[in-house]
């Protein structure tokens, strides 16, 4: 079987704790990519480069979800490190740009699941001994070429449909004696609705925010301010302050605010998704601007979280009197983008389907799903989103499938997820054979037994 990364990228799909431990690797390789030091680089492609690390970690996650480590597989790994430095190196020539804002969204994301999984801000900091920022920085790079491969991927494969003849052939090869056993799995729904900021909660925050602009205009320092009141863990440290950054990088709302101040001049308070701001221009340099700010967030107070509580029961009694259907409320109401527009369904992260297997349910879901009935919807529960929000949520539990060997009619799902797979993997492969000889290529003669470049059969 042939190992292509697709649309989820390693990072992504690995287990919190080895996210963890990734997290500490691409630090590494960070450094190692501007000393181009110890570690080697085994596979060059234009400006692009594999490390040796880079392919021991991919085989790392591939031995963490059970399959043995075998000279074939290591070669299979390096062809899809190599087709993604492909992509990279095509990317680049080929003008696919991933926005600034995506990628430091991106980053907001991952950041916080980090500090949501190690338990603080302080830990995470004291675990790599850096700052927010820091780890932000040495991340970035890696983060911005995930973003790069997953549209270059999508360019290549997303008009890619198959048909119910396609994956009926697709079954049909599979020898019977090969056919997988599938464990007990759940279709689980939910619908999330976060939790508002009632005005008075806002009017406070603001009102904090003029006292402190007052103290600053009365001699106060800006930097020790933002030190003892800012919210932002990463510029907190630094006396607020950001960094240069260019035009379309912060979020509209700030970056207006800041565009219209004289350096040492201070903003008026600005809402933005992260909270409230108050901003000092420091420098401008050509088409950058340098600001430092002090950021407060508002609290989700208990009458927010009953009030969002209250909605979702409203939503949940329409279910129930079947005025609408589970799939049509979570497209108009839940504010959870990975699942609205999914039927509300969660995604098995292994193969994409809507059926995951029950021993790995989140054990905060297992537990509430355990005892219900097929077609039942909870009460609205709390809940805290990866990127640490707070919010409430109704679960549903769609269908509870026994333990079965694979067959067309209860497992279609599934076989047409591999036959896509397979069919975006044949097109990934007519692609590589297309371009590896657009670009510079070298791969370290230890790998010469690989033939990596030769062509892939689709």
């Amino acid at each position: 079987m042939k190992y292509i990364i697709f649309k989820d990228s390693f990072f992504s799909r690995l287990l919190p704790a080895l996210l963890l431990c990734l997290m500490l690797g691409f630090s590494a390789q960070a450094q190692q990519r501007t000393s181009k030091a110890v570690d080697g680089i085994i596979v060059k492609v234009d400006n692009q480069i594999i490390l040796r690390s880079e392919l021991e970690t991919a085989l790392a996650q591939v031995a963490s979800e059970g399959q043995s480590v075998t000279p074939e597989l290591r070669c299979n790994v390096l062809r899809s490190l190599l087709m993604n430095s492909l992509m990279l190196a095509r990317a680049e020539i080929d003008s696919v740009v991933v926005e600034e804002d995506q990628v430091n969204s991106e980053l907001d994301r991952r950041m916080a699941y980090f500090v949501q999984q190690i338990g603080s801000e302080e830990k995470l900091e004291e675990y790599y001994n850096k700052s927010l920022r820091q780890l932000k920085d040495d991340l970035r790079r890696q983060v911005k070429d995930q973003l790069t491969l997953q549209k270059m991927q999508a360019e290549l494969t997303e008009k890619i449909t198959v048909t119910p003849n396609e994956v009926k052939k697709y079954f049909n090869k599979i020898p019977k004696d090969s056919l997988p056993y599938f464990s007990t799995e759940v279709e689980i729904g939910q619908i999330v609705k976060l939790a508002q900021i009632d005005k008075k909660e806002k009017d406070k925050v603001r009102a904090r925010l003029e006292e402190i602009k007052k103290r600053i205009q009365n001699g106060e320092d800006f930097a020790t301010l933002a030190k003892e009141f800012s919210e932002d863990p990463v510029s907190a440290k630094d006396g607020g302050n950001l960094g240069f950054f260019k035009k379309k990088e912060l979020v509209p709302e700030y970056e207006a605010a800041a565009l219209k101040l004289e350096p040492g001049q201070l903003s008026e308070v600005v809402e933005s998704q992260f909270g409230f701001h108050l901003i000092q221009l420091i420098e401008r340099r050509g088409e950058q601007y340098n600001t430092r700010h002090i950021l407060l967030k508002p609290g989700s107070t208990d009458l927010d979280m009953e009030q969002t509580a209250q909605d979702l029961e409203k939503i949940r009694h329409r279910i129930q009197a079947d005025s609408i259907t589970f799939a049509k409320a979570a497209k108009d109401f839940s504010d959870d983008a990975a699942t609205k527009n999914n039927g509300g369904l969660l995604a098995n992260p292994q193969d994409g389907s809507t059926y995951i297997p029950l021993d790995k349910v989140d054990p905060g879901i297992f537990f509430t799903i355990d005892t219900m009935k097929v077609g039942s919807i909870t009460k609205p529960l709390p809940y805290r989103t990866e990127d640490g929000k707070q919010a409430m949520r109704i679960l549903y539990l769609k269908s509870n499938m026994p333990p079965h060997q694979a067959n067309l009619k209860d497992d279609y799902q599934k076989i047409s997820a591999a036959t896509l797979n397979e069919k975006r993997q044949n097109a990934l492969n007519t692609w590589f054979n297309k371009n590896k000889s657009t670009v510079f290529i070298d791969i370290d003669p230890e790998f010469d037994a690989c033939n990596t470049l030769q062509s892939i059969n689709n």
